[in-house]
């Protein structure tokens, strides 16, 4: 029975996708529920499984092709054989000999049909195959292995050459470049970034916060709160928590602009910023003032380890009230955040320094940071944003007020 795969339904406001990679080739044998082929999308990489095992008989679009929700990507044969082999093998035949005259296997020149015509297909040397089967005939998996293998080894071949070739190109120009097109990821960034800067009134505050607190709190509890809840006690739960604690006090903060209304939400759905390979991502924690710290930890973890695997959903990615971005993790001093529309703030944390600091009346070290706030200036004023980033500062540099309520 012949299984028909097509593009699933994409996340809303999504209109096609790119096919990113075909897992499978025509021939090759698909479990149930194995990813067949990729499909990229502004946000998200999709993967399309198997309903069924089988074999891939055809793959209708190349690897760069746009598709559209509904469209017919592919074709399976149900069972474990395609239809090329079953159908070519007739009830009861006899072995047929080749002309040829193996060197190493004994009656390996005895193929079966399915064998003899792959062999035909191919133009291949039955000589040059390894049997596995009684008395080493060739079984049809030997020579899809062999083809496997040959076909890793013209693409290391080909990999060889083109670096070679850059190599080359590089050595004898002075001025090399290399064209390659954007990601759809990519390119979504930067039109989204561009709109932040169109559309928004982008004002950015910045303060300095002393974690010398935190860090006491966190080497005091680490190894109990590991013990307890398996994952490590990091900063972003504080700051997490510290900035639900702001976004309480200055709602605005939390609202957003939709034409000449502005949406004040009632919940705490927090953007955290990563990196992946395929660039930032911004997963967002649900509720995130419903979390403990554990929690937290946990979800951030989870959804860090889905972005650099590209597994992360749509559904994980979309929305988000306020954003967190940390750059300090890449070594980052101080940067103005740009804000991920449509939310009115986003903080930018930074690396954590060991500074001199006035201390009553002392000159002490602290680890400090910097904290950068961007907003936008249409509907959060100056005074509100101040006192915004004063409120997560005061909160980091007395943990006990998150725990408290105060």
């Amino acid at each position: 029975m012949t299984i028909e795969v097509h593009v699933p339904a994409l996340p809303e406001s999504v209109t096609d996708a790119t096919i990113l990679s075909w897992h499978k080739q025509p021939g090759d044998t698909v479990k149930r529920d194995e990813n067949i082929v990729d499909l990229e999308t502004d946000k998200v990489v999709l993967e399309v499984t198997a309903t069924a095992e089988g074999v891939l008989e055809q793959a209708l679009f190349n690897e760069g092709d746009t598709v559209e929700a509904g469209q017919l990507l592919a074709t399976l044969t149900e069972g474990s054989t395609s239809t090329a082999a079953t159908t070519s093998a007739p009830a009861a035949s006899k072995p047929i000999e080749t002309k040829a005259e193996p060197a190493s296997n004994k009656d390996a020149d005895v193929l079966t049909p399915a064998v003899r015509k792959l062999v035909k297909e191919h133009n291949l040397d039955p000589t040059q195959i390894k049997g596995t089967g009684k008395d080493g005939r060739i079984l049809k998996s030997d020579v899809m292995s062999y083809l496997d293998s040959r076909e890793q080894q013209e693409e290391t071949d080909k990999d060889s050459q083109a670096i070679s070739q850059s190599v080359a190109n590089m050595t004898t120009s002075e001025r090399p470049e290399q064209r390659v097109p954007m990601t759809r990821l990519r390119a979504r960034i930067a039109e989204r970034l561009t709109e932040a800067q169109q559309t928004a009134a982008i004002l950015t505050t910045f303060n300095e916060v002393n974690l010398a607190a935190v860090n006491k709190m966190r080497a005091d509890y680490r190894d109990n709160f590991e013990n307890k809840h398996d994952v490590r006690l990091g900063y972003m739960s504080f700051f997490v928590k510290a900035s639900i604690e702001a976004l309480k006090r200055f709602t605005a903060v939390n609202a957003s602009i939709d034409g000449n209304d502005i949406v004040y939400h009632g919940y705490y759905d927090i953007g955290v910023a990563v990196g992946s390979p395929r660039g930032l991502v911004v997963p967002v924690l649900r509720n995130a003032d419903q979390m403990s710290f554990a929690d937290i930890e946990k979800n951030i973890k989870q959804l860090g380890t889905k972005a650099v695997e590209g597994t992360l959903s749509y559904e994980e990615l979309n929305g988000g009230t306020f954003t967190i971005s940390n750059g300090g993790i890449y070594g980052s001093m101080l940067s103005t955040p740009i804000l991920n529309p449509p939310q009115s703030a986003i903080l930018g944390m930074h690396n954590i320094q060991q500074r001199p600091v006035v201390e009553n009346g002392e000159i002490v070290i602290r680890p400090m940071m910097y904290l950068a706030l961007s907003y936008d200036h249409r509907i959060i004023d100056g005074k509100e944003a101040v006192q915004f980033l004063v409120t997560i500062k005061e909160c980091l540099e007395d943990p006990a007020r998150l725990l408290l309520d105060i």
